[in-house]
C-alpha cells in the first residue's frame, strides 16, 4: 500500500491539486427510525467553515503503510482497490477513513480476537483510550501501534463503499472523496473532538435535509446527496445490505456556474453543467458565495432528472 492510489495528479499552475480522502457515515437505529451521526466543522476552519459533515479528512501517508494489511479484516488492498476502481492502495482509503472517525468523534471500528468491537465506554480504560486518540491526532503515534498494543484489528469487512464525489474547481482545497457506510459500534459513545469540529448530534436524514432547506444549518452538495440516499431506508441494516449489493459507483464533479445572473452548484446531467464558471480558479469566495447555491441540490424539485449520485441510483426525494 505503499504506490499512491492514482487519483491525485499533478497540478498546473493555476490549480489547487487533488488530495485523496475519505468519509463514513456512521448508522444507528433511533426511535424514529434511521439516524446518520454528524460534525459540524469549526466556524473558524478556512474550508467549509460551520458545515455539517460526516467524520472524515485527507489520506495521510501513513495510511498507506504497507503494514496495515496484515491489521485489516475482512478485506484485502486487491479488494478494496478493485471495488474504487483502482489499480491498488485501495485499503488507505478504508483505513484513513477509521483513523478519522477515531480522532473526529471518538468511534474506532476495531475488533479484538473475538469479533467483538472495542469498548471505549468502559470508564476503566477511558483515560487510556483519551490518551491513544490525542497521540494519533496529533501524529506522536500511528493507529497500527495502537491496535497492536491493545490486540486489535480494523474492522474494514464492516465498512461499504458508496458515493465519490470531487471538490469543484475554484475551491482553496480539493478532494478525491470515497464515502462509506458502517453501523455504529455498540459500547461507544461518540464525542466529536472540539477542534476541528465543535458540536456532534444523531440525526433522521430527512430532518437534516430539512433543516438545510429552511437555511438553519450548512451543508455541501456530496453530504446533501449522502443523506438524500439514506432516506430512502427505515433501518441501518437496510442500508447497509443495500450497500454490499452496489455494484458501479459513479465519479460526481460538481461546477459553480453562471445561470440567469445567478450562482447554482450544478451535478453532470444538469442542462447547465457546462455553463461558464461563477469564479474563475484564482477566487476563493468558497464558502461566502457558494452556499446559497447549494440550495437547489437540496429542493426536492429539480428543473431535470438527477442522475445517480452514488451507488444507490438516482437520488431518492421521497424525504421530502
Amino acid at each position: 500500500m505503499t504506490e499512491q492510489s492514482g487519483s491525485t495528479s499533478s497540478p498546473s499552475a493555476n490549480e489547487v491539486p487533488l488530495r485523496d480522502a475519505a468519509t463514513v457515515l456512521v448508522l444507528r437505529d433511533g426511535s424514529e427510525g434511521l439516524e446518520v451521526f454528524m460534525l459540524q466543522r469549526n466556524l473558524n476552519s478556512d474550508f467549509v467553515g460551520g458545515a455539517y459533515v460526516f467524520p472524515g479528512g485527507a489520506v495521510d501517508p501513513e495510511d498507506r503503510e504497507s503494514d496495515l494489511e496484515d491489521l485489516c479484516l475482512g478485506r484485502s488492498d486487491s479488494d478494496a482497490s478493485d471495488r474504487l476502481g483502482i489499480g491498488r492502495g485501495g485499503l488507505a482509503y478504508w483505513v484513513a477513513a477509521i483513523r478519522e472517525s477515531f480522532e473526529e468523534a471518538g468511534i474506532l471500528m476495531a475488533v479484538d480476537g473475538g469479533g467483538r468491537f472495542v469498548d471505549l465506554d468502559d470508564r476503566r480504560g477511558s483515560q487510556r483510550w483519551a490518551g491513544h486518540r490525542a497521540d494519533i491526532d496529533a501524529r506522536r503515534r500511528r493507529l497500527v501501534e495502537v491496535c497492536a498494543e491493545e490486540s486489535l484489528r480494523l474492522a474494514v469487512g464492516e465498512m461499504h463503499y458508496f458515493g465519490h464525489w470531487i471538490t469543484p474547481v475554484g475551491a482553496p482545497r480539493r478532494y478525491d472523496t470515497r464515502f462509506f457506510l458502517a453501523a455504529a459500534p455498540e459500547n461507544q459513545t461518540p464525542l466529536h473532538d472540539d477542534h476541528e469540529v465543535i458540536a456532534n448530534e444523531w440525526v433522521r436524514p430527512a430532518d437534516a435535509l430539512t433543516r438545510c432547506l429552511n437555511g438553519e444549518i450548512t451543508m455541501m452538495p456530496p453530504t446533501i446527496s449522502s443523506l438524500k440516499a439514506m432516506a430512502r431506508f427505515d433501518t441501518a441494516a437496510d442500508a447497509l445490505t443495500a450497500a454490499t449489493q452496489i455494484t458501479s459507483v459513479p465519479a460526481i464533479l460538481p461546477r459553480v456556474v453562471s445561470v440567469d445572473g445567478g450562482m447554482r452548484i450544478v451535478l453532470p446531467g444538469d442542462p447547465d453543467y457546462d455553463a461558464d464558471a461563477a469564479f474563475g480558479k484564482q477566487d476563493r469566495p468558497w464558502m461566502g458565495q457558494v452556499t446559497e447555491a447549494a440550495k437547489g441540490i437540496t429542493e426536492s424539485t429539480p428543473s431535470y432528472t438527477a442522475p445517480a449520485t452514488t451507488g444507490f441510483g438516482p437520488d431518492d426525494e421521497s424525504w421530502a
